[in-house]
């Protein structure tokens, strides 16, 4: 029996980039489609009292430094080859995560989604600045007009919260976050143990996690 896997992500975070770049090629591997599901990386840490990493390395020695190697070390194992540092990160996402509800909700959802890391991590900007925004969606064919309107209406709004809150109800702390079935994984590094699982959870349908 195939397990239902997500993908939980907010365009913020960088290694929720850096995870989603993998996902192909345990679809491939595996035969089982990651669910993609929106939340707001803020208001997780607001729930659980958790704090990016940007904030809470800060100060500390030698940590910063070790987790820039294991970003390299995944960058090379992956062969990610257009993502680059955000140079206005921390970036509110509040829009970008409402819009990505309401792109799914119109049926926009994957070029919306190519778009936005597209700007956040391969040509970043500052996206939480209304002008940029717009016009980094417009210079990619993105109606981003018809989006961020239905990203206003209530249904969007309240959906948006709704994952987030049932995120921080399984488990969640941060992103990006996966669930097999109902067994969580936090972090791009778990990426190996996703693949595992789905291949033990699949019953051996799925073919062997390499």
């Amino acid at each position: 029996m195939t397990p239902k896997v997500e993908f939980q992500f907010d365009f913020g975070s960088p290694n929720a980039y850096l995870a989603e770049v993998a996902i192909p090629g345990i679809e491939q591997r595996t035969g089982v489609k990651f669910e993609y599901v929106p939340v707001l990386l803020g208001g997780i840490y607001k729930a659980t009292g958790n704090m990016s990493p940007f904030d809470s390395l800060r100060g500390i020695k030698n940590k910063p430094e070790y987790q820039a190697l294991e970003t390299q070390r995944f960058i090379r194992r992956h062969k990610v080859t257009k993502f680059r540092t955000n140079p206005f990160f921390p970036v509110n996402t509040l829009m970008l995560m409402r819009c990505a509800v309401a792109a799914q909700f119109e049926g926009m959802f994957e070029p919306y989604f190519r778009a936005a890391y597209h700007h956040m991590w391969e040509e970043p900007k500052k996206m939480d600045d209304p002008e940029v925004f717009r016009s980094a969606f417009v210079s990619s064919s993105i109606d981003i007009d018809r989006i961020a309107k239905r990203a206003q209406e209530d249904d969007v709004k309240k959906r948006l919260i709704e994952l987030t809150t049932d995120a921080v109800n399984r488990g969640a702390f941060g992103s990006p976050t996966f669930f097999v079935g109902k067994e969580m994984f936090f972090g791009k590094d778990q990426l190996r143990d996703v693949e595992e699982s789905i291949v033990e959870q699949s019953g051996g349908a799925a073919s062997k996690a390499r």
